[in-house]
């Protein structure tokens, strides 16, 4: 779906449907906010920029049509500082925002969206919409890097049962902790951005809990202290356990309960992919002059 308005004129602001939506909760202001421009065309890049930075959001999305004829959309995404070549929740949001506005994939139940890294495949036959885990190298965490993280987060070597280094258009530094409560006493504003980049804990719940592992993201590219949920570092993180054999079955992770979210994320291993899900909620739904 895409909405031009007449008599547009480079010199004039332009009418255009913008939708603002809540990512990875059930429970509206409680996810990843996202600002979403539905009809994106004609803006120019530093626009877009500019605008990301006025939203003050994790990320900001414009919707154009696609370059590629297998794609429905393309997206743009863009942090308060930089365009990203792909990323999570606005993966989500944008999908479920170009939806909300009338979009009609060509494959029904299947939207292909286009961004940097290639067509990134989202179901849409049930909610929550859960986007195909982008390819992701995984290799070894260089022990300098790891042993910097250890020293700045102040966490004892012994707590780490496992680390990856992990790239799917971010690149991702990860530690395994023993435990979920040892992930949430970590303090977040030891990890300054930019000195660490990409720097993200995981620990397992108790069995029995209704999320099996807790995430943090502690050095988002955002710049943010810590980012809410994050997408694409959950997406990693399931290509790195379901490709060592540790996910077979659905997995239900929690992220940003330490800065008061309620962020869930469903990671649902099949045979042809990786699907990563979440609640999507729809909060302004308007138009914006840009």
């Amino acid at each position: 779906l895409w909405v031009h308005t007449k008599n547009r004129s480079a010199l004039d602001m332009t009418q255009r449907r913008f939708v603002q939506c809540d990512v990875f909760s059930s429970v509206a202001t409680k996810g990843n906010g996202l600002a979403v421009v539905v009809d994106g065309a004609g803006l120019a890049d530093d626009q877009m920029q500019s605008f990301a930075l006025w939203t003050n959001l994790a990320e900001t999305t414009f919707l154009l049509p696609p370059s590629n004829n297998d794609a429905d959309y393309r997206v743009r995404i863009f942090t308060p500082k930089k365009e990203m070549q792909f990323a999570g929740h606005p993966t989500l949001g944008s999908c479920a925002a170009w939806l909300h506005c009338g979009g009609r994939p060509a494959t029904r139940g299947v939207v292909r969206q286009e961004c940097d890294i290639g067509i990134v495949k989202i179901d849409a036959r049930t909610r929550p919409l859960a986007f195909a885990a982008p390819p992701t190298a995984v290799a070894p965490l260089q022990q300098t890097e790891r042993e910097r993280i250890l020293t700045a987060l102040d966490i004892p070597p012994d707590l780490v049962i496992d680390s990856a280094q992990l790239s799917n258009g971010s690149d991702w530094h990860v530690l395994e902790l023993a435990n979920a409560a040892d992930v949430l006493r970590i303090d977040a504003s030891r990890t300054p951005f930019p000195a660490f980049k990409g720097v993200g804990l995981i620990g397992a719940h108790p069995p029995g809990s209704p999320c099996a592992y807790e995430v943090r993201n502690v050095s988002p590219s955002s710049g943010m202290e810590e980012d809410p949920i994050t997408g694409s570092l959950n997406a990693a993180i399931a290509q790195w356990k379901c490709g060592a054999g540790r996910w077979a079955k659905e997995v239900v992770i929690a992220q940003g309960t330490q800065i008061g979210r309620k962020g869930r994320v469903f990671v649902r291993p099949e045979k042809d992919a990786i699907w990563i899900g979440g609640d999507v909620q729809i909060l302004i739904d308007g138009t914006l002059e840009l």
